[in-house]
């Protein structure tokens, strides 16, 4: 049987040398590439040749220079039969979301015993998603999360949504009317429709609202 061709993608040494050690005793694993970061990831891909190319890589999260997820998204856009599983330490929602929007196949926790690793990769390498049960349950909860944040937008008119940014830029009443070239009296009427709408009280709860919802740009 052909081996399945793997490239390990974690910043802590340690971590890498622990997986190659135990993948090395599986006759079907063969670690063909390794990587400290998702930047080392893209250039070892591009350097190989086909027959060094790997089957599958097995990707950190949270690494420095690049993250697992944007590494996951780019290399996937130049080489979109790759299998990705993300192995990592964190059990977040939105993480996990993330991980399987960029096109990882699995995100499995580094807490996972030996057998269910064998058995998330050896499914990934069909193309076959394996996830434990909090794994599944935190993808079902971000999903239902952002489709809450979505309809919640959704709710608000243009004008509305740029009003309420410039409430959490820190803006008054009169700048917005500046900015935006309209009457102080028809800022006051879209404050009055937002604090209705979104149930709230003041302006400084819209500001914490929009930012918590993650609906203002970071600078």
């Amino acid at each position: 049987m052909e081996k399945i061709k793997i490239l390990l993608a974690d910043d802590h040494d340690m971590v890498r040398m622990g997986l190659k050690t135990y993948l090395m005793l599986e006759d079907q694993f063969h670690i063909i590439a390794e990587a400290a970061n998702g930047r080392e990831v893209l250039d070892l891909l591009e350097k190989s040749t086909v027959s060094e190319m790997p089957d599958l890589i097995l990707m950190d999260m949270m690494m420095p220079v690049m993250n697992g997820v944007e590494a996951t998204r780019l290399v996937l856009q130049n080489y979109p039969q790759m299998k990705i599983v993300i192995l990592t330490s964190f059990l977040e929602d939105e993480l996990v979301v993330e991980a399987i929007e960029a096109g990882a196949v699995s995100y499995i926790l580094k807490t996972v015993s030996a057998e269910e690793l064998i058995y998330a990769l050896q499914g990934a390498s069909r193309g076959m998603p394996v996830m434990t049960g909090d794994i599944s349950q935190a993808l079902t909860r971000g999903i239902r999360q952002r489709s809450t944040v979505q309809n919640e937008a959704s709710q608000l008119t243009v004008r509305e949504r740029e009003v309420l940014m410039l409430i959490a830029e820190g803006m008054s009443n009169k700048e917005i009317a500046e900015e935006l070239h309209i009457s102080i009296k028809t800022v006051k009427t879209h404050v009055s429709n937002l604090l209705m709408k979104c149930e709230l009280d003041d302006r400084t709860q819209l500001a914490i609202y929009a930012h918590r919802k993650g609906w203002v740009s970071q600078h």
